[in-house]
């Protein structure tokens, strides 16, 4: 199974910039998307069923033209879970979940922490995320989360860790959740692969970012320890530009 992550910054504005003829030719099994910014009835859905997606479940944030999650399939789940089923999480359209017969995928966008406000619903969203995947665990060992987590781990996973230590994003308590939550039971399936620098996933609009790669790696196809003897390859594909974000891809036999 070839699965996809990526953060479009708002499916429509993707699409206009050819997002689907870069989709058929990546061709991944499972697409998750975040930031899709769009409820299902302002998308014509004829046309990633076209592009071998006729499988395309779509939740969406309560306000429109923010936030929302979408996962893209080939072939037709056996489940999905449109949220946690907590509220405070799921007033944001933050977590969709497919279950296939020996993997589930989980499409996620953790909250950013702009301002105080912000970054204490991260934090609160955080926590409430790990006891969530701690309980859903027992039930689907095999689980792959993968999105934007808006957290760098490691100084290698940004251009600048020393003027960045006090941004949100890598923040000292972020770093520190985001390791524990991979001890807890997942593999960082990129780092697995590749522990070079300078591989980011989203850069700023500022100041040419992008073209200098001074990013950050924000997005993760982390995957459960059960999977480990079953992955592939795992890379970051800079080439797509419909975001300011590029997607993230993992493989599993």
């Amino acid at each position: 199974m070839k699965i996809i992550s990526y953060n479009v910054n708002g499916i429509r504005a993707a699409l206009k910039k050819g997002f689907i003829d870069w989709l058929k030719s990546a061709g991944p099994d499972v697409i998750c998307l975040q930031e899709i910014k769009a409820n299902e009835d302002q998308l014509d859905l004829d046309i990633f069923a076209e592009a071998g997606y006729p499988y395309n479940y779509w939740f969406s944030a309560q306000k429109k033209g923010y936030s929302g999650v979408a996962i893209l399939s080939k072939t037709k789940p056996n489940h999905i879970e449109f949220g946690t089923g907590i509220e405070s999480m799921d007033f944001e359209g933050r977590n969709i979940r497919a279950d296939f017969d020996d993997v589930s995928v989980m499409s996620l966008y953790l909250p950013s922490g702009t301002n105080s406000a912000r970054l204490e619903h991260k934090f609160e969203y955080m926590d409430l995320f790990q006891d969530y995947i701690t309980t859903l665990k027992k039930d689907i060992p095999n689980l792959v989360i993968c999105g934007d987590y808006n957290i760098c781990h490691e100084a290698i996973d940004i251009h600048d860790p020393v003027r960045n230590k006090k941004v949100s994003g890598f923040l000292p308590e972020e770093r520190e959740w985001i390791g524990t939550f991979m001890d807890n039971g997942f593999i960082d399936s990129f780092r697995f692969f590749n522990k070079e620098p300078d591989n980011y996933s989203w850069w700023s609009y500022r100041a040419n970012a992008r073209n200098n790669n001074k990013g950050w790696r924000i997005d993760y196809c982390l995957v459960a320890n059960a999977l480990e003897s079953r992955l592939k390859r795992a890379v970051i594909l800079p080439e797509a530009k419909h975001s300011d974000h590029c997607p993230v891809l993992v493989e599993i036999a």
